[in-house]
């Protein structure tokens, strides 16, 4: 009887779980992005709470594509913001990418990104951290874990064309005007704009750094996990969700008692 009732609940929780995608896939039809990565990302974590990996890899492929579509709507935008003050809200937030700055730090690019969502507004955000001494800028994701990558900053904008001087006619008084004031030594260079194609190439490098955080040598469900941990902290790396799904995969074919050696070591590791 027991047992009974053990598979009914699961059963469950599994037409739950299928319910919320059926509507994931009615709001990906009709373009509603937001509601289908949320959606989707509900069912996602609700499939991990019982190991229900086979769920999860068919989740992945749909929460991939909602996320490519808003990420695409920020691209195409062509706008890119450096936030090093004030965290943008309301009618200041709009759709586009955006380059978090020093004194900014990681927690505050994720509060922008989930600020977006609500919104329903699409956005690419990147957290940069000051300039190592390579002249790399450090790139942070935070999450249930923390990934990290350098990256080569954008090149600098290329300055204006000189303007030539006018020549004063012959007899007449020439006017000179005052030269501007030659900026102070001591002054920072200002920091350079990335374009769109910066940020999507500075997103898959991040991307592909916490995919190789994750040893392949580890039991598919140890992978499932750390790899969920790296997804949730960075979104926005399509390569993240295949690596994922194709752990999930593994996971369903793996002894379960294949699933748990190793994994407290290496889940409880600081990145």
């Amino acid at each position: 009887m027991e047992r009974l009732s053990v598979a009914s609940s699961q059963a469950d929780k599994a037409a739950k779980i299928d319910a919320m995608m059926e509507q994931a896939s009615k709001a990906l039809v009709s373009r509603d992005y937001f509601a289908a990565e949320k959606l989707a990302s509900g069912a996602l974590r609700r499939a991990n709470q019982e190991q229900d990996y086979d769920r999860m890899a068919r989740i992945l492929l749909p929460l991939q594509e909602a996320r490519r579509l808003k990420r695409q709507l920020a691209i195409d935008t062509d706008r890119v913001t450096i936030v090093d003050g004030e965290i943008p809200t309301g009618k200041a937030l709009t759709s586009g990418c955006y380059l978090i700055a020093p004194p900014r730090v990681g927690v505050d690019g994720r509060m922008l990104r989930e600020a977006a969502d609500e919104k329903k507004t699409p956005v690419v955000v990147l957290v940069r951290e000051p300039t190592s001494r390579d002249g790399l800028w450090p790139l942070v994701a935070v999450g249930p874990v923390t990934v990290r990558t350098k990256v080569p900053p954008p090149p600098p904008a290329k300055p204006a064309p000189a303007k030539k001087a006018k020549v004063a006619p012959k007899g007449a008084k020439s006017k000179t005007k005052a030269e501007p004031p030659a900026p102070a030594k001591n002054e920072a260079p200002a920091i350079p704009t990335p374009t769109a194609e910066w940020f999507v190439h500075a997103a898959e490098l991040l991307g592909d750094e916490a995919i190789a955080q994750v040893p392949a040598t580890l039991p598919a469900a140890a992978r499932v996990a750390a790899l969920l941990d790296r997804l949730e902290a960075h979104p926005n790396h399509e390569k993240l969700h295949q690596r994922l799904a194709d752990a999930c995969r593994e996971a369903v074919l793996e002894p379960p008692r294949k699933r748990r050696p190793g994994m407290e070591e290496f889940l409880d590791a600081d990145f």
